[in-house]
């Protein structure tokens, strides 16, 4: 079997192999430190130079995004703009806009500064996407959807500057296994970070009906 293309941006390996969900998160500017990002980061690499197995590798990968999450669950640091409720529908209604058009939406989960999203990309080669991007839809993607967004809270805040932090970690969903426990990590975020007793209870978290009952 082939393996997917790794793309990087910035730091971050981007694997985009097409016809598979996406597990995206993305969080405000100054959410976590950069000491601890820092660490994580410099963590990640040291275990990732001695292991070349492609299921190791991965494990190694959602043991870094689980460190980085926890961090952003505490909500020790930075802002917490997305827990206005005006700043949250601002993001949740532009993640809707795009659902048909860019991807099929599948769950979200906003949390008071970051953001899970689990999609289907619909972008394919588009004649309106070029540049280097092109070959990456989720990138497009997400650069369309955060800056927008970043765009419009920033308006409501009455402030400018940088409103997300610059990058995204994005997952491909291998198996159905897999989605359901995604599924259940994004609408279960805000009962583990102690924000709500059932994630139905929390008003920004959303699961597409055609996916049944949880």
């Amino acid at each position: 079997m082939t393996e997917p293309t790794i793309y990087y941006r910035r730091n971050l390996p981007h694997i985009h192999p097409e016809g598979h969900p996406f597990f995206i998160t993305f969080n405000l500017v100054d959410s976590i430190p950069r000491e601890v990002a820092a660490e994580l980061e410099a963590q990640r690499k040291r275990e990732l130079q001695t292991v070349k197995n492609p299921n190791e590798r991965y494990q190694i990968q959602k043991k870094y995004f689980a460190r980085y999450d926890d961090w952003l669950d505490r909500c020790q640091d930075g802002h917490r703009w997305l827990e206005s409720e005006n700043i949250a529908q601002t993001v949740a209604d532009e993640i809707h806009k795009e659902d048909a058009r860019l991807y099929r939406l599948l769950a979200y989960c906003i949390m008071p500064n970051h953001v899970h999203l689990l999609i289907e990309s619909l972008l394919q080669e588009l004649p309106h996407h070029k540049g280097k991007s092109a070959i990456s839809p989720i990138a497009d993607t997400m650069r369309l959807l955060k800056g927008r967004t970043a765009r419009y809270c920033n308006l409501a805040l009455n402030r400018p500057g940088a409103f997300w932090h610059h990058e995204s970690y994005d997952h491909y969903v291998r198996d159905e296994d897999e989605l359901a426990r995604i599924i259940a990590y994004i609408l279960n975020n805000p009962v583990k970070a102690g924000l709500a007793q059932e994630w139905k209870d929390w008003k920004f978290t959303y699961v597409n009906p055609e996916l049944g009952e949880w």
